[in-house]
């Protein structure tokens, strides 16, 4: 039987990684544009983007500054498009986390432009794929927009990457280890062997994470820090490149969406609530579908996200006080129509996440 018509936007027409990424991309800049809007948000790497800003200056180019002022959410997506049309903005180079990244491509893409992404932490892969998230000004996810293709040229420069908080790549290990436990669940008995090859890889990150992600929190200067932070913000891309919708997401990211409701967790990274989000999947798949290994999973799970300072209850993740109605809300946005946690190979309601939420480090409670 022949494999059905797929379209993948796999990777970055370009990508230059290591020390030293950003110098040798500049000449690489010079050849997308000559009026770049340069897109930023945080205020703890405002005086790092002044510094690329004025590097970019001094190669002849005119780049047009602009900040997000809150996630990559219509909003802010307006008003700057409208800045980057009244300037004359020829690309879009977006400098910064997850956030940031997705609005400089989405900006990229409804603009027709050429688009630059330079992550400033390997806490997503978001420089690397075709696909944004869309937030509202609050911080709530909405849902996910396809890309036509991927960034243009990624610049995942060490020397930058290394200035981001430990914080930010245990956030980053965290959604990187969900390729494989979602995407082995959501690629099923996929026979394309595009597929498949994809789910290996992403067995493969994970195996490679459980070996370094220890020691690359240890020493930044580590070869394995290099490895670690390169799977986290690359090879996580990649696998969902090759993969395809079959191997994103499942219950891990759609627990993620769920949370983002509530505002108390908003203070938490989007791979601290991915990876919060993996062990209730495994819970789920313990209880309600009946794994013996998705329990062994989790259990090998929780001293590692503990060690690496990761939430593995509500509590970490400050919703300890939440409200039995919150959390209520949390689930029915999780299960609602079309997410993608229906994609696990068994029915899963909101009472039944809910028991899941709240006994992520049990071994014993059941849902109701």
């Amino acid at each position: 039987m022949s494999t059905p018509l797929s379209q993948h936007a796999i990777a970055p027409a370009e990508v230059l990684r290591g020390p030293g990424a950003w110098a040798e991309g500049l000449v690489r800049i010079q050849g997308l544009c000559r009026r770049p809007l340069v897109l930023g948000r945080s205020a703890a790497t405002a005086t790092l983007r002044q510094q690329l800003l004025t590097e970019l200056l001094e190669t002849g180019l005119e780049p047009q500054s602009a900040e997000l002022q809150h996630d990559c959410c219509e909003e802010d997506l307006s008003r700057i498009g409208a800045v980057c049309h009244e300037q004359g903005c020829d690309a879009v180079i977006a400098i910064g986390g997850g956030k940031v990244l997705d609005a400089g491509k989405l900006l990229a893409h409804r603009h027709a432009l050429p688009c630059c992404a330079v992550p400033t932490s390997a806490a997503t892969c978001a420089g690397w794929t075709a696909l944004a998230n869309v937030y509202t000004p609050r911080g709530a996810f909405q849902g996910d927009v396809a890309l036509a293709r991927c960034p243009d040229l990624l610049i995942f420069d060490h020397t930058l990457v290394r200035q981001a908080p430990a914080r930010t790549l245990a956030s980053g290990i965290a959604d990187a280890m969900a390729k494989w436990y979602e995407a082995s669940v959501s690629s099923g008995a996929s026979g394309d062997g595009l597929v498949q090859q994809a789910v290996q890889m992403a067995r493969v990150l994970r195996d490679q994470l459980l070996l370094e992600a220890e020691e690359a929190l240890r020493d930044p200067h580590s070869a394995a820090w290099e490895r670690v932070v390169e799977a986290c913000g690359l090879s996580a891309g990649l696998i969902g490149g090759i993969g395809g919708a079959r191997c994103r997401t499942v219950a891990a990211h759609a627990v993620h969406n769920g949370l983002t409701q509530l505002e108390a967790s908003h203070g938490h990274l989007h791979g601290e609530k991915v990876g919060f989000g993996v062990l209730v999947q495994l819970r789920l798949e313990e209880v309600l579908g009946g794994s013996q290994l998705a329990g062994q999973a989790r259990r090998q799970l929780l001293p590692l996200f503990r060690q690496l300072g990761l939430p593995v209850t509500l509590e970490d993740l400050g919703l300890g006080q939440a409200g039995l109605h919150e959390l209520q809300h949390a689930c029915a946005f999780a299960c609602r129509d079309g997410s993608d946690l229906h994609h696990l190979p068994f029915a899963v309601g909101p009472n039944d996440l809910l028991a899941a939420l709240v006994s992520t480090c049990s071994s014993e409670r059941q849902p109701a």
